[in-house]
């Protein structure tokens, strides 16, 4: 079946139900994965749109998985994608977490299941440093290398120095970019 925007429902009940099995250890292990099929494989963003829809559902709260999916599925194909998008990466989710949390909790003390949950943050690191690196790439393409590092130093310094919440630096540099936009605007007019 077609969404009224030509995209198949099952392109993306697939996309996201991928991203919602495979993302094992939550948002940030889902974040790489739903960027593959979105931006690489559906082409429904590009990687530019994408980071914005990250930095903007950093802000929200709520887990990052389910807001990227209905913000994603709504944007590609309205509110039937937005539900599609929501059930395919929540509802597997639900099932197996209960079948395998349940599992995990019997055999916890088992030395190959414990060392087994321990092998799975170095994979999530590596995928973060990916990730990173393609967003640093992107800036440095917008901004330069020296403004894109001087952004990035300045934002480590306002989140680990002076304990800035993330919310309110993204709000920040959001700022910095409307303000100039609508200055020149209201030039214009």
């Amino acid at each position: 079946m077609v969404t009224e925007q030509g995209v198949k429902s099952t392109d993306l009940a697939m996309a996201f139900f991928r991203a919602g099995m495979l993302g094992f250890g939550g948002g940030p292990a889902v974040i790489p994965i739903m960027q593959r099929d979105v931006v690489d494989r559906y082409n429904w963003l590009t990687d530019e749109e994408y980071g914005d829809t990250i930095a903007l559902s950093n802000t929200m709260p709520g887990p990052i998985a389910t807001k990227l999916a209905g913000y994603i599925g709504y944007r590609v194909a309205g509110l039937r994608g937005c539900l599609i998008a929501l059930v395919a990466s929540i509802v597997p989710t639900v099932v197996l977490m209960i079948l395998l949390l349940g599992i995990l909790q019997n055999y916890k003390d088992v030395p190959w299941v414990a060392n087994m949950s321990s092998a799975v943050v170095p994979v999530v690191a590596v995928m973060l440093g990916v990730l990173t690196w393609n967003f640093v790439r992107q800036s440095e393409k917008a901004l330069g290398w020296g403004r894109a590092i001087g952004l990035i130093m300045i934002s480590v310094v306002l989140l680990e120095v002076f304990s800035i919440h993330p919310a309110f630096l993204i709000a920040g540099l959001i700022l910095m970019v409307l303000v100039p936009f609508i200055k020149r605007t209201v030039k214009k007019t």
